[in-house]
């Protein structure tokens, strides 16, 4: 890429992490498969540093401001984030958020490591009285899976006025719909697995930061821990990336479809979506049986605890003990693929009739 050119993020998505360009130079990069390395300058062992991690960090520190770590997976990437709080620190934490973000937390809590504060972030007067006094703060927007939006601009301005570590998971928006850095996060945290990789064949995580402190204290954690990634998953990953504006750009426009039609439909109740992303939420008028129908009627749809796949998938979120009981019983959330839209509605609208 030419550096006195600005290009997008589609394009720099395409065109970040290839080889140099030199004759019989291949256009895509290889993997790096190797534990041991000579001694001299670059890594020294395959714990502490892999030339495949290193291209896919570059592009999605890239896309989202900063610097990014890739870990083993989400919750190694959430748990690293978690981790900067110090003992018996104080966490400010919406009520509902990722449940496996929730578990740990409640974990730790009962082990004394922290205590949390759970708001509601559509409260953003609330919310910010939280903060005071709190360690970290941790933020979704929308909130996984009851799709909350919060003033996150508000939150974070506030969370640096008081010196509270901000950390947004990023996983629902990608920095092609959100960039937290540029709103004053002091992490992003993304389940790499989900939109990045994008067809439901990695298990990885990552996190990103503009500051220098903050990136070598997620790095030791990483290297001490061997919170690792394995070379080929994250060279699935940044394959994937390539493609990643094409699959959100048809992901979300069906999903906004889906929505539409959805709110008018006699069998739903309440339809969830924030007006932006590829993930709805639907409430039937039947309750749980009637969620429990569509996960067994669906022959398109994937019924799948997953999101972010090329594919639809769909789930009552309820089934799992770590949702609060906040979440409605027959919520099903819904993760749009880039199917042809008819084909999906079609599916859908067959289960959920009576």
């Amino acid at each position: 890429m030419h550096d006195d050119v600005t290009y997008s993020p589609a394009t720099r998505l395409v065109a970040l992490g290839r080889p140099t360009r030199t004759p019989g130079a291949p256009a895509a990069p290889g993997i790096e498969l190797s534990s041991t390395y000579v001694l001299g300058d670059g890594p020294t062992y395959g714990r502490f540093g892999n030339r495949t991690w290193s291209t896919f960090e570059g592009v999605l520190g890239d896309l989202e401001g900063g610097r990014a770590l890739a870990f083993a997976s989400g919750m190694a990437a959430i748990s690293a984030c978690l981790l900067m709080t110090p003992p018996r620190g104080t966490v400010v934490v919406p009520q509902h958020v990722y449940n496996g973000t929730t578990s740990l937390i409640d974990e730790l809590e009962a082990d004394g490591r922290l205590s949390a504060r759970r708001v509601d972030p559509t409260d953003t007067a609330a919310t910010i009285a939280a903060l005071d006094g709190a360690d970290t703060v941790w933020l979704e927007s929308p909130t996984n899976p009851m799709l909350e939006v919060s003033d996150l601009p508000a939150l974070l301005r506030a969370a640096r006025e008081r010196g509270v570590l901000s950390i947004v998971d990023n996983t629902f928006n990608t920095p092609l719909l959100s960039r937290p850095l540029e709103l004053g996060a002091d992490v992003v945290v993304h389940s790499v697995t989900k939109y990045l990789a994008g067809h439901s064949d990695v298990v990885l995580g990552a996190a990103v930061t503009a500051d220098d402190a903050i990136h070598e204290r997620l790095h030791h954690h990483r290297t001490l821990r061997g919170a690792i990634p394995g070379p080929h998953e994250t060279w699935l990953a940044l394959r994937g990336m390539r493609t990643l504006h094409l699959r959100v750009a048809r992901a979300c426009a069906n999903a906004a479809e889906l929505a539409a039609r959805l709110a008018t439909h006699d069998a739903v109740a309440q339809v969830r979506y924030p007006g932006f992303g590829a993930i709805v939420c639907l409430e039937p008028t039947g309750g749980l049986a009637a969620a429990e129908r569509i996960e067994e009627r669906v022959r398109l749809w994937l019924p799948a605890t997953s999101l972010g796949g090329v594919e639809s998938s769909l789930e009552r979120r309820r089934r799992h003990a770590g949702e609060p009981e906040s979440v409605p019983e027959g919520l099903v959330r819904m993760s749009v693929g880039v199917e042809d839209v008819e084909d999906l509605w079609q599916d859908l609208d067959a289960a959920l009739q009576p």
